[in-house]
């Protein structure tokens, strides 16, 4: 599909989404857990798990012609209040110099063994 980035997951069939849009010079970036890349698996460690995410977010942002330096919005979803600290402090490394605005939220993730879901939108005009 034109405009639509795809990470190849049985889940985007199933639930009929895209792992990213384009629209124009901005893309929109599914929510996005932090599975490691290689096992599938979820890390025990939160900070990982976000780790992950946003490295499986920038390839899909490299994919539409951009990086992580063009975010503009943050939204975090963690399971757990414990798991805010460590994740806030991945959050910091990666975007101290870009400061996208940030949203996050403690909710239920609706994959067993995830503590964080992180969903990005950027700007290529960025």
């Amino acid at each position: 599909m034109k405009n639509r980035i795809f990470a190849g997951v049985p889940s985007e069939e199933m639930a009929g989404y895209a792992k990213a849009v384009i629209v124009g010079t901005t893309v929109y970036v599914s929510g996005t857990t932090g599975r490691d890349p290689d096992t599938g698996n979820f890390p025990d460690n939160a900070a990982q798990q976000a780790r992950n995410a946003l490295a499986s977010i920038d390839k899909a942002l490299r994919q539409a012609g951009g990086s992580l330096a063009n975010a503009v919005v943050s939204r975090v979803y963690v399971v757990d209040q414990a798991c805010t600290a460590d994740v806030a402090a991945v959050l910091g490394e990666v975007f101290r110099d870009i400061r996208p605005t940030s949203t996050m939220l403690i909710c239920e993730i609706p994959a067993p063994g995830a503590k964080v879901e992180i969903e990005i939108t950027a700007s290529l005009e960025c």
